[in-house]
């Protein structure tokens, strides 16, 4: 889907432990949405 390889996988499911360990961290809800706008940009739902 969309590009995913297993590696990316892994990462996202890190990012949504990392919110779903401190749901209340700013820092952290912040590092995670940078990190997920890096991934949808790489992987796009729809391919130019």
């Amino acid at each position: 889907p969309r590009g995913f390889t297993e590696i990316e996988a892994e990462k996202v499911a890190h990012l949504i432990a990392d919110v779903l360990d401190a749901p209340e961290d700013q820092a952290v809800i912040e590092r995670v949405r940078g990190q997920v706008s890096e991934l949808c940009a790489k992987f796009p739902v729809y391919g130019k």
